[in-house]
């Protein structure tokens, strides 16, 4: 059985429709590539699957159980954790504050302080800074371990090396390399080389709609860009 399924998944701005009618499924363990350009849906679909933007129409499942009608902080007591494009960490509180706070609306699970500080060793010295006196990467940083201390069954990223340096982005990508093997994730990523390196599968939106649904190492740079940008199965449908 697939832990999480999206089924037929519509969501709208006002009277704009920013999803489509998408559908997916993530297996344990999966690791998903969520690209398309600026506007395609990327962002409004991680937070219609995280509850914390309304669902027009479909269907989302966690591990059989319809979460469609459930609020962002039930999901998150589920095992669904979103860090947001723009990270939103509490700025006037430290490194250690902005994780522990996250523990107390999540799972029992292996993620803990000192598990999360092991994963992103970038933190360890800083764990006693404001979030607002970190660079970017290291307030990247610290949101991912935000979200991991609710022990996610799946685990939402978006916009992971937006604005970033690219040094702070490879300390990024490098600490997200020592999650488990089992770690579920849908990451949305700009830079698509990092995308179909870390992803076992990509899918591509163009204008809220799937166009592009394949594992990673079987789609060239060529096909995953035609879907991008519209050049490839016109009407809608999945590029093959």
């Amino acid at each position: 059985m697939s832990l999480l399924v999206v089924d037929g998944l519509e969501a709208r701005h006002g009277l704009l429709p920013a999803v489509r009618g998408v559908s997916l499924a993530l297996g344990e363990g999966e690791r998903l590539a969520l690209v398309g350009a600026n506007g395609a849906g990327k962002t409004t679909l991680l937070r219609a699957i995280a509850g914390a933007h309304p669902v027009a129409a479909g269907r989302v499942r966690l591990a059989g159980a319809d979460v469609t009608a459930a609020p962002a902080h039930r999901r998150v007591a589920l095992g669904i954790a979103l860090v947001p494009e723009g990270r939103r960490l509490f700025p006037d509180m430290t490194v250690l504050d902005n994780l522990r706070v996250a523990s107390r609306h999540g799972r029992p699970g292996p993620w803990n302080v000192d598990a999360v500080l092991e994963a992103f060793p970038l933190l360890g010295p800083l764990r006693h800074r404001r979030a607002s006196a970190l660079s970017g990467g290291e307030q990247q940083a610290t949101a991912i371990g935000r979200a991991l201390m609710t022990n996610p069954r799946v685990l939402l990223l978006d916009e992971v090396s937006l604005g970033l340096a690219p040094q702070a982005v490879d300390a990024v990508y490098a600490s997200l390399a020592r999650l488990p093997a089992g770690a579920t994730v849908i990451l949305v990523e700009q830079d698509l080389a990092r995308g179909l390196a870390f992803a076992d599968r990509v899918i591509c939106l163009l204008e809220g709609r799937a166009v592009l649904d394949a594992p990673a190492a079987e789609v060239t740079r060529e096909r995953v860009t035609e879907a991008y940008f519209g050049l490839a199965a016109p009407g809608g449908g999945r590029a093959r």
